[in-house]
């Protein structure tokens, strides 16, 4: 897992593009955030895999693990130079951090994938803390250089 005080460099750099939307932290939210993302990238003409996979497990998970009735999760899309997408999904249960699990045994399991395909598919990912009571899950993919 990532450092939860990561430092990353593209933080320096203004965003390209930056798109963030709060959605209910339902099953619907979750779908809703997949959909929301492929529409985004694809207007800012960016590939839409594997960055709207990443999307739908971190939103699968905020809904999961980070649900607090009456609130919602925040999805935020960032591209910055020279070509970084940063997806991050925050919600309201910063006492629940995402545990990576551990390799998956013989046996399929019903769940516990999610963080296993986020740490495949993004070149980084962690968690942000703050402000109380939330945290943000992130993730970061390498883009060829944007236009």
């Amino acid at each position: 897992m990532g450092d939860v005080n990561h430092d990353i460099a593209s933080a320096t750099h203004a965003p390209l593009h930056h798109f963030s939307v709060p959605l209910s932290a339902t099953p619907r939210g979750a779908r809703l955030a997949r959909l929301l993302a492929t529409e985004q990238l694809r207007s800012w003409g960016l590939p839409l895999d594997p960055a709207r996979l990443v999307v739908a497990e971190l939103a699968a998970n905020a809904v999961a693990h980070g649900r607090v009735a009456g609130r919602d999760f925040r999805l935020a899309l960032i591209v910055v130079p020279p070509g970084t997408l940063r997806v991050e999904v925050t919600d309201t249960r910063r006492e629940r951090l995402p545990v990576r699990t551990a390799e998956p045994a013989d046996a399929p399991a019903e769940s516990g994938y999610g963080l296993l395909l986020v740490e495949v598919f993004a070149d980084r990912w962690g968690v942000e803390l703050g402000p109380v009571p939330r945290k943000t899950v992130w993730a970061e993919l390498d883009l060829a250089p944007c236009r």
